[in-house]
């Protein structure tokens, strides 16, 4: 996998990027789109109204491609989405709770020159996930590991598959090389139980690059 990722990087970057928006050449005098690749970290957590839910930090990937259009001729405001792959959860004592999301984000971005070689992208927006798949696991003491889906109600801790939340931050790009870093924040209850709410949150650094 690490070597796959390595080859997708590695090609892209022989890409030329649109002049407009890379390092040295962003133009915020001119209209332009760009598209790029993302893949990083997470250090997400669930809090919850009962410490019966409540998890602490897990660490996850993220893996996603997007696409950016300028809304504004005059103004350097850009509206950014795409598609990720990110995995989340948490852990607390024996219990390990992990899932994964296709997540969809609608972001809007300011950009400015930090140097004539820097751009920077301060960013909010709000982000729409489904859960793909996922396991809670506990240890059992005796050297074991007993699983159980995630999404199942029968079982702990039983967690719904859609959730939405609002993600914000800031990104900086410079020759073609995009870094960026933030927060999510969950804000529908993703605990199937009728007396335990539940969110997910994560904070997460991403790297990539436009073209």
């Amino acid at each position: 996998m690490k070597k796959f990722l390595i080859s997708i990087v590695a090609a892209l970057m022989t890409i030329p990027s649109f002049a407009q928006f890379t390092s040295g050449g962003f133009e915020i005098d001119k209209d332009n789109i760009y598209y790029g690749i993302r893949f990083g970290g997470t250090l997400a957590s669930i809090s919850s109204d009962t410490k019966y839910a409540e998890m602490g930090t897990k660490l996850g990937m993220t893996l996603g491609g997007i696409i950016g259009i300028r809304l504004s001729s005059s103004v350097p405001v850009f509206l950014e989405s795409g598609l990720y792959y990110t995995e989340r959860g948490g852990k607390e004592g024996k219990y390990t709770c992990g899932y994964n999301n296709l997540e969809i984000p609608l972001l809007i971005k300011y950009g400015f020159h930090a140097t004539d070689e820097i751009a920077v992208l301060p960013f909010v927006g709000p982000y729409f996930a489904y859960g793909i798949s996922g396991k809670t696991k506990k240890d059992d003491g005796l050297g074991g590991i007993e699983k159980v889906s995630t999404y199942d109600d029968d079982e702990w801790m039983g967690l719904e598959r859609a959730n939405m939340g609002f993600k914000f931050g800031c990104g900086a790009e410079y020759n073609h090389l995009y870094l960026e870093i933030g927060y999510q924040l969950g804000v529908t209850n993703i605990s199937k139980m009728d007396d335990v709410s539940a969110h997910s949150s994560a904070f997460f650094a991403n790297f990539g690059v436009n073209f």
